[in-house]
């Protein structure tokens, strides 16, 4: 049997994914069953961008509600995640050793594109999170050079977990939600269209997404969420293929695919 790399990308929804997980986050917990137990978590998430990329190196890293409009319920969750400073450091060297310059934050928390996913993997918090940011105006090769410089931390007991969601358009998720509309059929067709390309390597047409697919730019008319795709198909390395370990349609517009590397 293949082996799984310690590489996954994982769909973070709507805040209100953290009360109800659903398919998506039953498929998230079942998923950590397949994993060795990491030593230390990287977290790439879309709700954290900066200029260059950016380590958290916090002891003790916040529960950032991020959000607003929401149920109030979500305001009281807490995800009490440790940090590592030595892990920390670790993904600094690595970035660095690849000609990345990096910076180090030592009072960042976890957004909710971190902490929603790892309550349902790590619903008890004990594995040391290491935050790390994504940088917009570098686009997706930037994203995929970010993840091949963490693929040798996956040979060293660290898990890559990038969150984002296969399609993110605000636009069409608020007009749907408020009239109850059914899901549009970009959604599928872009969610399928990715699925192919991971499942079969295609790296460079991924790379390419907004002009090799018609459905790009509406699935992602600001790819922020789409970036951390890039990251985790980077660390997987060169001959890794994607397997997905979830698909489905949240909130009429956000495909909820995750996927593992072997």
């Amino acid at each position: 049997m293949d082996t799984i790399r310690p590489v996954v990308f994982v769909p973070h929804g709507s805040p209100m994914f953290a009360l109800q997980p659903g398919a998506a986050g039953a498929a998230l917990s079942a998923l950590v069953e397949r994993l060795e137990t990491p030593r230390a978590i990287v977290v790439v998430s879309p709700h954290w961008e900066t200029t260059l990329p950016t380590i958290g190196s916090a002891r003790q890293l916040e529960t950032l509600h991020d959000f607003g409009g929401f149920d109030e319920r979500l305001y009281t969750l807490r995800y009490p995640a440790t940090g590592c400073p030595e892990a920390a450091q670790q993904v600094m060297n690595a970035l660095k050793e690849a000609d990345l310059p990096a910076l180090s934050d030592s009072l960042r928390g976890l957004d909710h594109g971190a902490w929603v996913p790892l309550r349902h993997m790590f619903p008890h918090a004990e594995i040391p999170i290491v935050p790390l940011s994504i940088q917009h105006p570098g686009g997706p090769r930037h994203a995929h050079r970010v993840g091949q410089a963490l693929a040798p931390l996956a040979e060293q007991g660290f898990l890559i977990l990038c969150s984002g969601n296969i399609t993110h358009n605000l636009r069409d998720w608020q007009a749907a939600s408020r009239q109850n509309l059914p899901t549009p059929a970009y959604v599928q067709d872009f969610a399928d269209w990715v699925h192919t390309q991971i499942c079969t390597g295609q790296t460079d047409a991924l790379l390419d997404y907004r002009s090799r697919q018609d459905s790009g730019v509406r699935a992602h008319p600001r790819d922020e969420h789409l970036l951390p795709l890039f990251t985790a198909i980077g660390a997987a390395g060169p001959s890794a293929r994607g397997e997905a370990f979830y698909r489905g349609v949240s909130d009429h517009v956000i495909a909820m695919d995750g996927y593992v590397f072997h």
